[in-house]
């Protein structure tokens, strides 16, 4: 029996082994854990677009949005690793989320997923209605500290990078201004435009078409630096706000136990997606920026994840924005 057992778990993992090595058979999903027409979601259709091509397999988006992106990357830790189910994730939901939730996430974000590649930096934009009455972020802080009790932002749900930067933005000043959640960047921006909020921190992907087409009015980066896409818009620390980082940075993710072979097929294929002119025009023309070779490979996001994540905590607990 015990011959006829070690037999079965051999031809077993050969089984498995040669099921992975042929991955993908069928398509694939991505879980975006955000509203469709955001920032993120922009991002997920053009490298759904360009990893179809590289995989030969379709690569579906599926939308998966709720508490700040922590519904949709949980959907993907609590998922089966058979290597069909894959996060579009990042900052906001690997490292944010655990930060603002605490002991209240629904997933460990070192220990609940398979990490595959980062692969792209996006810069946030603070964007003011058309007819704001300030031009610089000087103007800004000085008329937010003289009309803050009136004043309104929006975001794309309490906890999402968008809400936590206007938040650090909200500290910086010393003001508290109120704020407007929305089913998604998207909603957020379409009420700016309308002019019935004030101002919102929206991802460059997203923001800069709205800049460029003189809708919104483009007050600071909020990131250490400047955008290739508006070089001319100056960042926050150069406008004399130092401690504004609202960066953001993409990668993928499986679910814990995927296996290894799966995951490195992945990562071969972004990186061929994202060498590939219509990828990289596509991502070049909304802001976003794609990462180095050096940095888009597994062995680096292992490396930086578990400083990224202590150190987004540290940040969150000295805002006071903490949920422990």
């Amino acid at each position: 029996m015990r011959v006829i057992g070690a037999a079965l778990a051999v031809a077993l993992t050969f089984s498995f082994t040669a099921f992975a090595q042929d991955w993908p058979t069928r398509p694939v999903t991505m879980i975006v854990p955000y509203a469709a027409g955001g920032p993120v979601d922009t991002v997920g259709r053009i490298m759904a677009a360009g990893l179809s091509e590289a995989l030969g397999q379709q690569v579906i988006v599926e939308n998966v949005g709720g508490a700040g992106g922590m519904t949709g990357a949980n959907r993907v830790a609590k998922g089966t690793p058979d290597g069909y189910t894959f996060l579009l994730g990042g900052h906001a939901t690997l490292t944010l989320v655990p930060a603002i939730n605490g002991k209240k996430t629904l997933y460990d974000p070192l220990g609940d997923f398979t990490h595959v590649i980062a692969f792209a930096d996006s810069a946030r934009i603070l964007l003011a209605r058309k007819d704001f009455p300030a031009n610089t972020l000087a103007e800004f802080v000085a008329y937010a500290k003289q009309n803050h009790e009136k004043m309104q932002f929006g975001s794309a749900g309490a906890g999402t990078g968008m809400h936590v930067c206007a938040l650090l933005l909200d500290h910086a000043m010393g003001t508290k201004i109120t704020h407007v959640p929305y089913r998604g960047s998207a909603l957020a921006l379409q009420d700016l435009l309308a002019g019935r909020i004030d101002y919102i921190c929206d991802q460059i992907s997203t923001a800069a078409a709205q800049v460029k087409a003189g809708t919104v009015k483009a007050i600071a980066i909020m990131s250490p630096n400047r955008a290739a896409v508006l070089p001319d818009l100056a960042t926050a620390q150069e406008q004399g706000l130092a401690d504004i980082d609202c960066g953001t940075w993409s990668s993928f993710a499986f679910p814990k136990g995927t296996a290894e072979v799966i995951a490195r097929r992945l990562a071969e294929a972004t990186n061929k997606a994202l060498e590939s002119a219509f990828v990289r025009e596509r991502l070049e023309a909304v802001g976003v920026e794609i990462m180095p070779p050096e940095r888009r490979t597994r062995e680096y996001l292992a490396k930086i994840l578990p400083g990224a994540v202590a150190k987004q905590a540290e940040v969150i607990r000295a805002g006071g924005l903490s949920a422990d």
